[in-house]
């Protein structure tokens, strides 16, 4: 089998010495050229805790693809804080980044023939930027996420990125000094990591490893630790698999994929930002999948995770207790997953979830079917010809959809 499929033009074809020239001076050598091209692309940027690590994911990433026979080709593409940029006219920015994170890594990985890619995303707008990106090019593909912020602490209390928030209400209302705002701010967020609670970063993550674009653990694995240093080493065999079964994307995502995840969402009392992003997953996919599915999958999803913003735990306490496979391990024995669906393991959700441990017993992070959080899901689409109507003129129209 040819695994070659593309980086062959511009490394190995007569037709292209300037482009051969180029990659000599990159760097290569004669067996790199004559090795399938993996594009490995990370969100690094220095300025913000979700992404500050990603660049040494991204060389743990590298070291694992070339032991494999592979040749790894690092570039990275930006990325947008909400966290800093949230109450400030820079969230303009925030949603347009997903547009540009997916156009830029297409536009590299098209224009240097790379026959595979890894993605690294750490906040909100990198995962369904990636994921878009992956599912345009549908060469061989998987999504390694940055993984979740540890839990800060002051004085007893656990903090997250909401405390510094909750701390500037206290001030005003005379409950904490300005001092003590000070300090929590200072503790919140106590290195690198997305921020921690049920917030977008780790929702979407969270749906994209149940759409089968992640190995298993990546969501729910911590940004610093053994946990992600082993899932980084374990993408080399993972991509050649990828490779040599010529397995892509859009052999993997169909209209069930597309419920497992908006399922796991709901289970997880998830950010209703993945409404807005699944709409545009699915729609660069091609696949049906609308406002009134994500209404009625809703209505017969319960909420079992007693998670951040509007519970008491954090993604570190759903990696405590097994893992968002453990959670997904779950559902499925309530009928609450479709489990032939495809996964870039090149196995099914339910063949991955068999030989994986089950949530903790005991555990309190995920509550039981027999007794919810939620009866019924949190998203909560309104109806009506003002609310939906607009809506969904404009997803079936020119526009993206307005929830």
């Amino acid at each position: 089998m040819n695994l070659k499929k593309y980086s062959q033009l511009v490394s190995t074809s007569d037709t292209q010495p300037g482009s051969q020239a180029m990659l000599y001076g990159a760097g290569l050598t004669e067996q790199d050229m004559l090795q399938p091209f993996v594009g490995i692309c990370s969100n690094w940027y220095e300025g913000n805790p979700c992404n500050r690590h990603l660049r040494t994911l991204a060389a743990d990433i590298r070291k694992s693809v070339r032991q494999e026979g592979l040749t790894g080709l690092e570039f990275n593409t930006i990325g947008v804080s909400d966290g800093i940029s949230n109450g400030t006219e820079g969230m303009r920015y925030s949603l347009v980044s997903r547009e540009i994170i997916a156009d830029s890594i297409e536009a590299v990985m098209g224009a240097h023939y790379y026959d595979a890619l890894v993605t690294i995303p750490g906040c909100d707008k990198n995962m369904p930027g990636s994921v878009m990106a992956m599912i345009r090019l549908n060469r061989p593909s998987l999504m390694v996420y940055g993984g979740t912020i540890a839990t800060g602490h002051w004085q007893g209390k656990t903090l997250d990125i909401v405390s510094p928030f909750e701390a500037h209400g206290k001030k005003y209302a005379g409950e904490i000094t300005a001092e003590e705002v000070q300090s929590i701010i200072r503790h919140a967020c106590p290195g690198a990591g997305a921020c921690g609670g049920m917030y977008t970063a780790n929702t979407m993550s969270s749906a994209i490893e149940a759409l089968g674009l992640s190995l298993p653990y990546s969501a729910s694995n911590p940004a610093v630790g053994e946990a992600k240093e082993k899932e980084c080493a374990s993408i080399g065999p993972a991509m050649r698999l990828l490779l040599e079964k010529d397995l892509k994307p859009l052999d993997l995502l169909t209209r069930e994929s597309f419920e497992n995840a908006l399922r796991l969402v709901v289970v997880l009392g998830g950010s209703t930002n993945a409404v807005l992003h699944l709409l545009a997953i699915a729609r660069t996919a091609r696949i049906p999948f609308t406002l009134n599915d994500i209404r009625e999958i809703s209505r017969k999803t319960p909420v079992l995770g007693d998670l951040k913003p509007s519970g008491k735990f954090h993604m570190e306490n759903v990696h405590d207790v097994g893992g968002v496979p453990a959670v997904m391990k779950y559902m499925l024995s309530e009928g609450l997953l479709h489990g032939d669906c495809m996964t870039v393991t090149g196995k099914t959700i339910a063949e991955n979830l068999g030989a994986l441990p089950s949530l903790t017993e005991g555990q309190t992070v995920i509550a039981p079917v027999s007794n919810p959080i939620q009866a019924i899901g949190h998203l909560r689409i309104l109806g009506g010809n003002l609310a939906e109507g607009g809506a969904v003129a404009k997803y079936h129209g020119q526009g993206r959809p307005k929830v």
